[in-house]
């Protein structure tokens, strides 16, 4: 067996533990502040230490385990003032894109936010399973932003989502304020179209700060 065949292997292990435990810590399989056990894991994910540990390391890196020093990985605690802190540069970054957004925005990208809001608003009614809902709601708002022709905007934005995501898929269900959040998708979608800047930014803020207050339970 070739060193190579050995590296793909380990690389593709590691791809798919990433992608399987990243998907367990927003859901809160694993509670805040927990640390992890490496055995456990090995087991859980049927995977070698190798891959593990390069999985873990990219977690790491992007906020969704601590890498303690010799001390191996933590689940990071819930924190309201994390929480406030990642909902304002929310606000700020995605203003700043939806601005860009709708400058640049062809009519290519028009298609594919109408086609994306469409996919959501289906997946509202119907009552899909809540993974299938997740992934399409982080397809819409990734789409809204697409053509902001920045890619280091687009990179720090999809990151404070997912640490956003951490806190609000661990919330109680708040029906009431879901069906709100629905239906202010379809008015992004909208005022996307029109090219209304001014009204859309305020939309977009109104809309991060009433997700803030769905998430906001999980840190009790």
């Amino acid at each position: 067996m070739s060193e190579e065949f050995v590296q793909k292997e380990a690389n593709s292990n590691a791809g798919r533990v990433f992608a399987a435990l990243r998907e367990d810590l927003l859901n809160g399989q694993y509670q805040a502040g927990e640390k992890l056990a490496i055995a456990s894991l090995r087991d859980n994910y049927q995977v070698g230490l190798s891959p593990l540990r390069e999985a873990l390391s990219r977690l790491a890196a992007v906020g969704l385990l601590e890498q303690e020093a010799q001390r191996g990985f933590r689940v990071p605690k819930l924190c309201r003032e994390e929480l406030q802190d990642i909902v304002d540069l929310r606000v700020e970054l995605e203003g700043m894109a939806i601005s860009r957004a709708l400058r640049y925005g062809d009519s290519t990208w028009e298609s594919e936010v109408l086609a994306a809001g469409h996919r959501l608003k289906r997946a509202d009614g119907e009552g899909v399973p809540l993974a299938d809902w997740e992934h399409l709601h982080t397809q819409f708002h990734a789409v809204l932003l697409s053509s902001c022709q920045s890619a280091w905007m687009l990179k720090f934005i999809r990151q404070l989502h997912e640490q956003f995501d951490r806190y609000r898929r661990q919330a109680p269900r708040n029906l009431a304020m879901r069906k709100v959040l629905n239906a202010q998708h379809e008015d992004l979608v909208t005022l996307a179209l029109a090219r209304n800047e001014v009204e859309i930014r305020q939309l977009l803020e109104r809309h991060i700060r009433l997700s803030h207050e769905v998430a906001l339970p999980s840190c009790s």
